[in-house]
């Protein structure tokens, strides 16, 4: 018997710092139509992802996916970086 894991949520971000060794905090923005007077919301989150090789810099555009613990904070981990900042 073989048993599939769930999948694991990815999400796309922008790098606001990476001045940390092996972490760079990531914000995910979300926008969302309001429940009563149907104007988009913009919603933004920061997330801690692990960084294994110090890829991520300031301003980049990278891909993070759901992982395990890694520390208080980090539970993402960083996938690619999609576009390098100007």
């Amino acid at each position: 018997m073989t048993t599939e894991r769930n999948s694991r949520k990815e999400r796309q971000g922008v790098v606001v710092s990476a001045s940390a060794d092996k972490t760079c905090v990531v914000m995910i923005e979300d926008r969302k139509k309001h429940a009563r007077y149907s104007k988009q919301i913009i919603t933004s989150k920061k997330l801690h992802a692990h960084d294994e090789e110090n890829l991520a810099g300031e301003g980049d555009t990278v891909r993070i996916m759901e992982t395990r613990p890694m520390s208080r904070l980090k539970r993402w981990r960083l996938v690619e970086v999609v576009e390098k900042a100007k």
